[in-house]
Parts: structure tokens; sequence; C-alpha cells
């Protein structure tokens, strides 16, 4: 092994490690212009349950700069530009009122999967979803005038580790019994299938429901997967992780608020949607491109026995780096929604401007 391999340290496995969290909850509030506005034709009142984390706020920051009323649910109680309600996910209480004559109810709540998969961690992992699926539900059958929409947070993990061919809606394999992959992998497969089955149980005859199978929402605040694979670059660490052979299925954070937009706008969907770029590409491609994007020639691999040093350090897992996710968004794809950014590479170079672009807590971060 050479000498920069030796010196990749528990800080630099711990980063490899944590790219891939679905759900981070640390990015700060994003209010800018929105790149496509819902309908003129009145405001809409969405909740947001969950709205307090990373994904929960690009959205409410974007719907909120289009006129809109946002309302949050959260378990912090966080400050923010619009009202945020107090909510545990397990009981119903006051909150529940703010969802009559609501329009649309996005719910993101759900524990972290960036941890260790033990018993106590699954268990939560598991019922921080499936519970308040089933307790908006119960909330929403019992109302006068039930929201228009619902769409619940899903992930594109529930399609199998996949090398050979895409996975949209309607050709897509579910995961959990294809050869080689590790028998840990299938509890993230047993998450997806009972969080939509939840969804889709609930008794709500009035009400439009979508499962949002998304995948990582690329976004240039602080804190987000693409800050965290841009420190790799920005260290030398960005190398392909494992083989790099492993599909990276992705969305820009103005395509991901557009696609709910749009979702929103045309009524003919319902059920499971893909919501990610039309072009993953492979882990070593994907994070060369990132390295042209920022400036740097260099990064050093990751292999797989360093993957695992750094998930058992970080108490995270390794899944989230070396399945091979290859989703495409046939439905939205098939109906003429036009993604803005389609290709990583124009990502990658509109998001390290942003993200070098100094204002408020970056500082001059962006000069490193």
């Amino acid at each position: 092994m050479d000498e920069p391999k030796k010196r990749l340290d528990k800080r630099a496995y711990g980063t490899v490690c944590s790219v891939y969290t679905e759900m981070t909850d640390t990015t700060a509030y994003r209010c800018e212009a929105p790149t496509e506005l819902l309908p003129r034709t009145r405001p809409l009142h969405v909740v947001i349950p969950g709205g307090a984390g990373h994904l929960g706020r690009l959205v409410a920051g974007h719907l909120d700069a289009a006129g809109n009323a946002v309302t949050v649910l959260s378990r912090s109680g966080a400050i923010a530009p619009w009202p945020v309600v107090s909510w545990n996910g397990i009981d119903s209480d006051d909150w529940t009122r703010e969802l009559e004559g609501a329009d649309v109810v996005i719910n993101l709540a759900g524990r972290s999967v960036n941890c260790r998969y033990n018993a106590g961690n699954r268990r939560e992992i598991l019922e921080s979803r499936i519970r308040t699926t089933e307790l908006l539900g119960e909330a929403i059958r019992k109302l006068r005038r039930p929201p228009r929409l619902w769409i619940n947070a899903s992930t594109a993990t529930v399609y199998r580790h996949s090398l050979d061919r895409e996975m949209d809606e309607a050709s897509g394999e579910l995961g959990g019994h294809e050869p080689g992959a590790p028998h840990s992998w299938c509890f993230s497969i047993e998450v997806a299938t009972r969080w939509e089955k939840s969804l889709f149980e609930a008794d709500t005859p009035h009400t439009r429901k979508i499962a949002l199978r998304s995948a990582m929402v690329m976004s240039a605040e602080r804190g987000g997967t693409f800050s965290t694979l841009l420190r790799l670059v920005r260290f030398g660490l960005g190398g392909a992780c494992g083989s790099g052979k492993q599909f990276v299925s992705w969305i820009h954070e103005d395509d991901f608020v557009r696609a709910l937009d749009y979702l929103v706008q045309h009524e003919e969907f319902e059920g499971p949607i893909n919501v990610a770029s039309p072009s993953p590409l492979p882990n070593e491609e994907f994070m060369r491109l990132l390295r042209r994007a920022w400036g740097a020639s260099v990064g050093i691999p990751a292999s797989e026995w360093m993957l695992e040093v750094g998930a058992f350090f970080l108490r995270s897992e390794t899944e989230l780096i070396l399945k091979s996710r290859r989703v495409v968004p046939g439905l939205l794809r098939t109906s003429g929604f036009r993604f803005q950014f389609p290709e990583w590479q124009g990502a990658a170079e509109d998001l390290v401007r942003k993200w070098r672009r100094p204002h408020g807590s970056r500082g001059g971060e962006g000069k490193t």
C-alpha cells in the first residue's frame, strides 16, 4: 500500500462513509427565489411534517419564496421564517388542525439512516417512518376538508442493487433478493416497502397520494451531501469508493423542488414516483467530474476495507456508499418534465459555483 493510503485516517474514513446520508438535518435555511413557481391562481397552504430537516428546509424555503403559506410540523421547535407547529410524530394533538383545508401535505419525517443498523436503531428508523405515516393517514381520514394531495417521502433504495440496467417505475425490480448483495441491505428494502404500504393503505379516498422515491438531493448549502462530497475532493480524498463501478443516482436541488411543483400541478400522477436525474453514473465517473468541477486533478480512492473501517468508527453502514442505485425518472421523463440539470457535469459545476459564492454562514470557506 502506498504512503498516502496509509495516512487516510479515521476522519477521512468517516467523511467517506457519511456522504450518502439521504436525509441529513444540518443545512441552513434556503429562501432564494424559486426556479419554477406553483400555479399563481392562489397561494397554496402546504403542511410539511418533518420540515425542519435538510429536505424540509429546502422545500419550505422554495414554497415560501413562491408566495405559498407553509406550515412545518417539527419535534425540534426550530425557528424559521414560516410557522412551526410542535408534534411528536406519535400522537394526535393540536397539530391536526393544520391539516384542515390544507392543499398539500409533504411528509418528510423519519429518523436518519446514517447510523449502524443495530436492533435499536433499526426499530427507530422503521417506527419513525411507519408511525408518522399512519398517524397522518388517521388524521386526514377524520378531516371535513382533507388535503387534495399527500406526498410521502420514500427512497430510491427500494430498487435492487443494479449494475446491469436502469430502474424506472414500470420495470424496476425491488431489492432484497439479488444474488451477491449483503443480507444487511435487506433492511433498507423492508423499510421502504413497509413505508409505502402504510401510505397506500391509509383510508383517504379524497386525497391523491404519491410515494416520493427520491435519489440523493444535491444542495450547495453547507452540511448536506454535496458539501461532504466536496470536502473529500478539497482534501485530496475524492477518488472512487470501493470498485467505483456502483451507480450513483442523484438530483440537483433546483430540479428536486421543480419536480415537486410539477407533481402538485399534474393530477395524473399517483403512486410511486422516481425523483432522480435521468443520468445516473458510476461512482468513479461521478467523483472524477466533481474533481474537475472543483479544479482538483487527484483524488485518493477508498477501498472496501477502508469503507468498512470508516463505517465502524462513524457508526454508519457501507450500503449507503456501495449499493448501486441506477434509478431513473421514468414517469417524469415520459410526461414531458424538463430537467435543468440532467447531467452531473453541469450540475456539479453549478453547485461548486454556488458553494464558492460568499454569503451568510459560509464565510470565507469557499476560498479553501
